[in-house]
């Protein structure tokens, strides 16, 4: 079992930034890629950033390249996302998630936190 708590969600003006962290524990070995996805009111689960723990690949959404950085700790075991430029459409949920490579489906993730809310106005 893997553990995923994520902090750092809030209400922020367009344009500004926030920085989203999960933290993750239990068995952390068996999910070697992190992964970031968001639910707005009425519309689906949407991927949008991965990378995997060696960091050696990063998958972002169309929607949020140039704005948005996934980044990692090892040592504390936590992922961020950096979010930068931030605009209305991207307020929803967002939910850290662990997987075993490096996919957008949300499917394919076996592990998720509890989500923090991330609220833009403009």
């Amino acid at each position: 079992q893997v553990q995923l708590v994520e902090s750092g969600g809030g209400l922020v003006q367009a344009g500004g930034s926030l920085r989203l962290s999960c933290a993750a524990s239990g068995r952390t070995s068996s999910s070697s890629v992190m992964g970031w996805f968001r639910q707005a009111p009425g519309k689906e689960r949407e991927f949008v950033a991965a990378m995997s723990w060696s960091g050696g690949g990063r998958s972002y959404a169309d929607s949020v390249k140039g704005r948005f950085t996934i980044s990692r700790d090892n040592a504390k075991n936590t992922v961020y996302l950096q979010m930068n430029s931030l605009k209305p459409e991207d307020t929803a949920v967002y939910y850290c998630a662990a997987s075993t490579t490096i996919v957008t489906g949300a499917n394919d993730y076996h592990y998720w936190g509890q989500g923090t809310q991330v609220t833009v106005s403009s």
